[in-house]
């Protein structure tokens, strides 16, 4: 199996992704091969993140190599990212969740934008719809917003300032946010994150009341446009997005199996 291929590349993107998260917040983190993991901490049970980056050649020593870091983090909630989809969480209490694919998108123009920024088009409903960078902490304050509540984040509602996107995260030269606003009110928003080899899309989000207005789509135009174009983009699709993601020229490369434990194993 190739492991420096554009798959290998959107794993190791997101891990990067979830290691800038833990450098902002002062969360733990443990990078092994094949194996990046977060230790969200803002509260005793909050999610810790696993992520598989490589391929493995036994799953059962990667199941092992999970259960010692969950035992010696005390791990109660999970998330992990497995897009091989040989591992079995299930002894530990952990349910698979739908499988979604995991999409790029090549180097290249991205069409329907302009060179300058804040791009500017009308939303489907009327107004004028904006996308920009997010560029101080007021900014990522509303993008934040955005992802907690459109996304959404449960884990972090109601919605509190650098809660979940702690400002400094601005002065991680990989971490970019952007903002879609109609007639200047904050109405979608997403991240993407550079690692020096592609550039990650993360939590396109659109407000409940602006859905169906085009944000999305403008955002995620006017980010793939100014975030390095000259790099492959990735991302994980859900089914309400992917629709869009193909429009925008990512394809599939591997569907990814996501596991999550809510409460800790008996």
């Amino acid at each position: 199996m190739n492991t420096d291929s554009r798959l290998e590349q959107a794993n190791e993107n997101a891990a990067a992704f979830w290691l800038a998260q833990a450098r902002a917040h002062g969360w733990r983190s443990e990078v092994r091969p094949g194996l990046t993991a977060v230790r969200c901490a803002r509260t005793p049970d909050d999610s810790h993140r696993f992520l598989v980056t490589r391929p493995y050649a036994e799953p059962g020593l990667m199941e092992q190599e999970l259960a010692d870091l969950m035992d010696e983090w005390a791990t109660v909630r999970l998330i992990l990212e497995d897009p091989y989809g040989g591992l079995d969480l299930s002894r530990f209490g952990a349910t698979r969740m739908p499988i979604m694919p995991v999409m790029a998108r090549e180097p290249g123009p991205v069409e329907g934008t302009a060179a300058g920024l804040p791009a500017v088009s009308e939303a489907r409903e009327g107004g004028v719809l904006t996308a920009d960078e997010a560029l101080d902490g007021d900014a990522l304050a509303l993008v934040e917003r955005i992802i907690v509540e459109g996304f959404p984040l449960p884990a972090r509602q109601p919605w509190v300032r650098n809660d979940a996107l702690p400002e400094r995260l601005l002065r991680d030269s990989g971490l970019r946010a952007w903002l879609g606003r109609i007639d200047g009110a904050a109405a979608g928003a997403c991240l993407t994150y550079d690692n020096g080899r592609a550039t990650g899309v993360y939590w396109v989000a659109t407000m409940p009341d602006r859905r169906g207005q085009g944000v999305a789509r403008a955002v995620l135009q006017t980010a793939l446009a100014h975030a390095h174009p000259d790099r492959p983009a990735t991302l994980v699709a859900t089914s309400v997005g992917e629709p869009l993601y193909r429009q925008l020229g990512f394809t599939e490369l591997a569907r990814t199996c996501w596991w999550t434990r809510t409460s800790a194993s008996g």
